[in-house]
């Protein structure tokens, strides 16, 4: 499974499924399925390559998608449904059940124990929107916000550990948080995270930026989810012409060059392209600094224990 405080699945709420389809389809080179066991007409999205099970998961360490299959894989439609490779699924696409809900892509952390993740966030201040509810035999769910009011999710793997691919173009790549304040921020994710952040092996993908960074100040905080592309400026005119608009124009991070889009229907995400021979973002720092050292994160986190206690 992956470990807690890891990025293992993304969902986004639409009005329209049927037309994320296409969007989707065309821009990732998806193909679609009803959720299993879902009644409610969910879809995941999927990409060739080998499904990632619990019996193929590390406890220790996430899988790398990069080595499960060739990196010239088919990525169209139909050459995906004809090819004998099996398919690997990447995301979900979730009909709004209420119009004044937002268009939003929803990243959703990896926890062993939703109800004791849940308590802990109500402890350092967060709120929890939807408590840990079952979804079949598939996992745990749960929805909350920091302190802040960034909504994440939290999923508790059962027959679904999440993401059967990632880190690779047309697959989730990063998630970034836009914060208003980056220290709280800074203490709050270091204290339930500490060791997906942290920890003797945490090769953390996602980070955090103050809002005015990149949107105007009067944008809540919120997580932005990125994903990967071999080429941002082709992607865009694809985007573009699918119905989608450029938010954000492209702008270089320390991470790779990143593009802020809408799709059709008004979700928001991010096109990443990795710098070439570049590694993943490094841990949060505080702002204005060069390096932070991460220990000072730690200590906030630890803080944070010691205050709950």
């Amino acid at each position: 499974m992956y470990p807690e405080g890891v990025p293992c699945w993304i969902d986004v709420q639409l009005p329209d499924v049927e037309a994320g389809k296409r969007f989707y389809g065309e821009l990732f080179g998806w193909t679609f399925k009803v959720a299993p066991g879902d009644g409610a007409h969910e879809v995941w999205a999927y990409l060739p390559g080998i499904p990632v099970t619990s019996a193929t998961l590390s406890d220790a360490t996430p899988p790398d998608a990069s080595s499960d299959t060739p990196s010239d894989a088919p990525r169209d439609a139909s050459a995906a449904v004809s090819s004998d490779v099996p398919l690997a699924p990447v995301a979900a696409l979730v009909p709004k059940p209420d119009g004044r809900m937002p268009t939003v892509w929803t990243p959703h952390f990896a926890t062993p124990d939703a109800v004791a993740l849940t308590a802990r966030i109500r402890a350092a201040g967060g709120q929890v929107i939807t408590p840990p509810t079952p979804v079949g035999d598939l996992g745990v769910a749960a929805l909350a916000t920091d302190p802040e009011g960034a909504v994440f999710g939290l999923w508790q793997a059962g027959t679904h550990p999440g993401f059967g691919r990632r880190h690779e173009p047309g697959t989730f790549a990063w998630a970034e948080l836009y914060t208003r304040d980056t220290k709280a921020a800074n203490a709050f994710y270091a204290h339930l995270f500490h060791d997906a952040l942290f920890g003797p092996d945490a090769d953390p993908d996602f980070g955090r930026a103050a809002v005015t960074e990149v949107f105007p100040a009067e944008m809540p905080p919120h997580f932005l989810v990125h994903f990967g592309t071999e080429d941002c400026q082709a992607a865009l005119g694809v985007v573009t012409r699918l119905g989608g608009r450029v938010q954000v124009p492209p702008f270089d991070t320390s991470y790779g060059n990143v593009a802020v889009v809408t799709d059709n229907q008004g979700a928001s995400f991010a096109l990443l392209q990795r710098s070439a021979g570049g590694d993943w973002r490094e841990a949060p720092q505080e702002e204005g600094r060069e390096g932070q050292d991460p220990d000072d994160l730690r200590l906030e986190g630890d803080e944070g224990r010691e205050d709950e206690g």
